[in-house]
């Protein structure tokens, strides 16, 4: 129990850090991963069903977040020009800034584990990496 709930208390301490760095641009980690995303992306543009699948989200929290990054004029929906069936989130030239900003601003948290030192870092990674595993998490 000490170990579960531990792992739940920290989790609450690195979200409040990421949520603080991110309020000023009006994200949420939600919608930031999903701008990093794309940003990241070779054309700045991903399917929305990719989407899903990369940040592990139900399609039903992809069309959320989608549309409210559409509303602040962050990413745009377009048809594939390969399969119309296929509906592609995109991101605009506003969303590049801001995702390159919001990135800045967490960074200056070390994304919420600050006072880690690399060495422990890479311990808790691979620490949290085998809890997930353990729990079927990563595909084998």
């Amino acid at each position: 129990m000490a170990a579960a709930t531990s792992i739940m208390r920290a989790q609450q301490l690195v979200v409040g850090a990421v949520d603080r760095a991110l309020r000023p641009f009006g994200l949420t980690f939600a919608r930031y991963e999903a701008l990093v995303l794309l940003l990241f992306s070779r054309a700045g543009t991903l399917p929305m069903g990719k989407i899903g699948e990369r940040l592990m989200v139900h399609p039903t929290s992809v069309t959320n977040t989608i549309d409210r990054l559409e509303e602040q004029g962050l990413v745009r929906r377009e048809p594939s020009p390969l399969d119309r069936r296929i509906v592609l989130a995109r991101l605009t030239d506003d969303g590049r800034s801001l995702a390159r900003s919001a990135t800045a601003a967490v960074e200056e948290t070390r994304f919420g584990v600050g006072g880690l030192s690399e060495r422990q870092l890479d311990q808790l990674t691979a620490v949290v990496a085998a809890l997930r595993r353990s729990h079927g998490d990563f595909a084998t």
